[in-house]
Formats: structure tokens, sequence, C-alpha cells
């Protein structure tokens, strides 16, 4: 059975909060791996050879940050991380696509970077953003949602947060003025079933969120 959750992760301080959201997200059920995509493969061996060791070294580390010795790893080869990401989701069936912030974000704030951005943009999985400094709370837990009145409070949205507290022990609200700890938000109205589609309302509770968030293929729940 392939991971339900995949963890976008290359070592970087950003992807190392992306481990802190997916550790949080398994205390709900959801079974994680790690993927890190090379970009090419090197044309001389002994270089192949040292990339390899490079990419599975990045690995390690995440699984030995996230205590999990057995997690399963992925690494890909392609051009583009979220494309191939994408695909990999795809082919191991998996519910979600976690992410770190852009490097250049504030802590507490969450910006998602060029890889997430492509499936936020017609992808066909959901994508978890973290805010950047969550790593600080790797043992931390998910103890309050929102599922916001600005943007598409929709079916898909409430059934998730609903789901994801029920799991988690969790609190669920229709307003983010009070901390929380997670939002979730669907895709646009009117988005093709399945894709992952984000308007302005989105984005503006993008741009205003001070805690990571969960965004939702049109018509499809993540239950854990």
């Amino acid at each position: 059975m392939g991971a339900s959750v995949i963890i976008s992760y290359d070592g970087t301080p950003n992807d190392d909060d992306a481990l802190a959201l997916g550790k949080m997200l398994a205390r709900a059920g959801f079974q994680l791996a790690l993927a890190y995509v090379r970009h090419s493969r090197e044309f001389d061996p002994r270089r192949e050879e040292v990339a390899e060791h490079d990419a599975d070294q990045r690995l390690e580390r995440g699984a030995a940050m996230l205590g999990d010795s057995e997690i399963a790893r992925h690494v890909v080869i392609g051009a583009s991380t979220g494309a191939r990401l994408s695909e990999l989701a795809e082919s191991e069936g998996a519910s979600v696509v976690v992410f770190g912030s852009d490097y250049r974000t504030a802590p507490g704030h969450v910006e998602p970077g060029t890889s997430a951005q492509h499936l936020l943009d017609g992808g066909s999985v959901a994508v978890a953003i973290a805010a950047a400094g969550l790593r600080t709370q790797l043992d931390g837990a998910i103890r309050s949602i929102a599922v916001p009145l600005a943007g598409p409070r929709n079916d898909v949205a409430r059934e998730t947060a609903g789901a994801l507290a029920a799991k988690l022990g969790a609190t669920v609200s229709e307003s983010r003025a009070e901390p929380v700890d997670l939002i979730v938000v669907g895709s646009q109205p009117g988005a093709p079933a399945g894709l992952v589609v984000i308007g302005g309302d989105v984005r503006n509770e993008l741009n205003g969120a001070r805690s990571s968030v969960l965004v939702l293929a049109a018509g499809v729940p993540l239950l854990p």
C-alpha cells in the first residue's frame, strides 16, 4: 500500500517544517513517506554515485528527525519538482503532499514555494503547507482547526476538518480570528472535480494565514 502523505524533503530548514506538519498529520492515522526530487542524472558515473549518496543521506536525515527508520523514501528525477511529486503521488495513491513554505517566509507565516504552487494550480492531490518555523514543534500536535468564513467554506473542507478533529482530539472553528494550528480550505467554487484550483479568496487565506494550511481538491475530502 502506498503512502497517504508524501513529504517533500530536501534537508533545508523549511522542509524540516514540512516534517513537523507531516508528523502531526500522521497522528490522525496517515501513513508517511519522504520524497526528494533530483533534477537530472550525472553523466559521470562517479558524480552520479555521489549524487545518489547525497539524496539518500538527505532522506536518512529526514527519517531520523521523524524517528522512523522504516519510513518509505523516494528519490525521483525530473526537471520540475512539483510535476514529479504530482506523478509520484498519483503512482503511490497518496492523498496529500506536504511542503515547507518558501525559504524567505517570515516565522509563523505561510507562503507556497514554486513546487507547491505547481500543485495548487490544477494538481490532483491535496496540498499542505507548513508554517515557517514549525520545525521548533517537531513533537507538537494539531489541537485546533479552522474552516474560515472567508474563502470557500464548502462541505469538503468542513468534512475534512471534522474528520481530522475527531482523530486528533482537536477543536474546529469557522474563523481564524483566534490562533489555530491548521487552516483547511477547499478549491474555488466551480473548480473541476478532483483538481486543486485556488481563487482570490483562497489566496487571501494563504497570504493572511498564521498557521499551516491544507488546500483540498474540489469534491475530495481528506479522510484519515
